[in-house]
């Protein structure tokens, strides 16, 4: 179970207990931000993309929406979102649950610049009812990213 790579990985840090579970749903943003409390911005949802025959992975802000220009122009390519079995299969998480933690390998993570708002953020943590509050500078370490990038807009 994905949620379970999720703790190990966060066990070798000390930081397994920070994982929050719910019995309820966040699958999605709306969904996160209710079991939380907190507004839709501070959902760190990540997204899953097909660059180039491999997946990656763009974080970024829940009340934000992909910019199809910007993402085009840094990646060369459409955004084409991953299925939900090519995101089992590339990432290791199922759709609901996709976190930039424990992924499989060659899987890249970029951040999107709309994060940076925040000084506190809640991805999920591989399943759909998980997640873990983060600084951004926690998120840029245990992420394993890449680079920064903005290919989001709505949350000017």
């Amino acid at each position: 179970m994905s949620v379970e790579r999720v703790k190990s990985f966060f066990e070798q840090y000390g930081m397994k207990d920070r994982i929050l579970e719910f019995d309820v749903s966040s699958a999605t943003v709306e969904l996160a931000a209710a079991a939380l409390s907190c507004e839709p911005g501070r959902i760190a949802k990540t997204l899953s993309f097909m660059v180039e025959g491999h997946g990656i992975l763009v974080v970024a802000a829940g009340d934000t929406k992909i910019d199809n220009h910007k993402y085009k122009a840094r990646f060369g390519v459409k955004a084409r979102m991953l299925s939900a079995l090519e995101a089992q299969t590339l990432v290791g998480h199922a759709v609901g649950g996709v976190c930039p933690f424990a992924v499989n390998e060659g899987v890249e993570v970029y951040l999107d610049c709309s994060l940076k708002r925040f000084e506190t953020v809640f991805p999920a943590c591989g399943s759909s009812n998980s997640a873990i509050e983060l600084t951004i500078p926690e998120l840029e370490r245990y992420s394993g990213y890449v680079e920064w990038v903005d290919v989001c807009k709505g949350y000017e």
